[in-house]
């Protein structure tokens, strides 16, 4: 997060759910905190597939979700959605 503060701002965010130190929900809600960050694309690509897991992350500001293993047009797609 320090990163962030010191005004890293890049145009898109991906991030996994599972992570050390802090799961992916609770990195995205520390990101949308900040101004800077409020509107810039996340993007969840993860093994997780369970619903809840999804709508969560949806809730904490994930802007799109992909589940491992993703074809690399898939990704490209998503990529190509949320940066709109």
């Amino acid at each position: 997060m320090a990163e962030f503060n010191k005004g890293f701002k890049p145009d898109l965010l991906i991030t996994d759910l599972h992570m050390p130190g802090m799961n992916g929900i609770e990195f995205i809600k520390c990101v949308r905190k900040l101004p800077t960050h409020k509107f810039m694309p996340i993007l969840f690509l993860t093994t997780e597939s369970h619903q809840e897991k999804r709508m969560e992350a949806k809730a904490a500001g994930a802007s799109g979700w992909l589940v491992k293993p993703v074809q690399a047009d898939a990704l490209l797609q998503t990529l190509g959605v949320v940066l709109r």
